[in-house]
């Protein structure tokens, strides 16, 4: 199994400084990774942000959590992703996925297609940009993509290009996510556009095992090199799980015992929350958990309990 690591998601601070420390504090509290998202309402750009975050740290790993693909060209992107790896050292994941919020589409005009043409171009963007960071140059020739010798200019430090994350909670995200990623990041079904009450129905365990299902399957023989990571929704360390649940429960329309089972949740002292984490690393295979900036101070001793392990 793989060992633990724990990532924290944040969006912007008050200020340069208080980014800068709040990096730093989660590499003090043994984080990982600090994630940004890739929206366009609260969220600062990703890459610069995480740019000044790994210039203020030392062993922090950043990352994007996830870049919608529709945003940027592959060309693009892969000089900007290749720069940032140079840059931080190798300390840079890119995080990427097909979009899902109508909002970002609605703002910007950028048609939303279907799903599976979403995909699809992703599917187009992964082949461009691993060429350039393996090969050093792209020719393709695709559905949504003409790219002719485009040049990969810088070489990446890590070989092959950043580690490579993908996120989703369709079939067809995951199972693209099997075939290319690193890291494959299970989330809910997103197919709505936005967060509404059909998204707990989407967080009840029995859906996370046919989503992992779906990523081990596609990896065929690379199943076992797979890092599977589980975003968390709502974090609680309490004594008196048993009552939290309970209270948490309807709110969700979910009874309590799916909520104690679904993964997005983790509710229960540090030692319940380590049990239950050590759990599902061996059921479902999550070792990379994923938590947000106002649960970071309250899951650190469960990080120092269980990280690298």
């Amino acid at each position: 199994m793989a060992a633990f690591r724990f990532a924290l998601q944040a969006s912007n601070a008050a200020s340069p400084v208080q980014w800068r420390d709040l990096a730093r504090k989660a590499e003090d509290l043994g984080y990982s990774t600090l994630y940004v998202p890739d929206h366009l309402d609260d969220e600062w750009a990703p890459m610069i942000a995480l740019a000044v975050a790994a210039e203020a740290t030392t062993t922090l790993r950043v990352g994007t959590l996830v870049l919608d693909n529709d945003f940027r060209h592959p060309v693009v992107l892969a000089k900007e992703a290749a720069t940032l790896d140079v840059v931080t050292g190798g300390r840079f994941e890119l995080g990427m996925g097909a979009g899902w919020k109508t909002t970002d589409y609605e703002q910007s005009g950028i048609p939303m297609e279907r799903p599976s043409v979403r995909v699809a171009r992703l599917a187009e963007s992964l082949e461009i940009m691993r060429a350039m960071w393996r090969t050093g140059g792209a020719t393709f020739a695709g559905e949504h993509y003409r790219v002719t010798e485009a040049q990969g200019f810088p070489t990446p430090v890590t070989p092959g290009g950043p580690p490579l994350l993908i996120g989703g909670g369709g079939k067809r995200i995951l199972t693209l996510a099997g075939r290319y990623a690193d890291t494959v990041s299970v989330v809910p079904s997103l197919t709505a556009g936005y967060v509404g009450p059909e998204v707990a129905a989407e967080s009840v365990v029995e859906k996370y095992t046919d989503r992992v299902r779906w990523a081990r399957e596609a990896a065929g023989a690379r199943a076992g090199d797979l890092e599977f990571q589980c975003w968390t929704a709502t974090v609680q360390v309490v004594d008196n799980a048993d009552e939290m649940v309970a209270s948490l429960a309807p709110l969700f329309n979910l009874t309590p015992e799916q909520l104690r089972a679904a993964p997005v949740a983790l509710i229960g002292s540090v030692p319940e929350i380590a049990e239950t984490l050590r759990q599902r690393r061996e059921v479902l295979g999550f070792s990379n958990i994923v938590v947000h900036e106002a649960e970071m101070d309250a899951l650190a001793p469960v990080i120092a309990d269980l990280a690298g392990t």
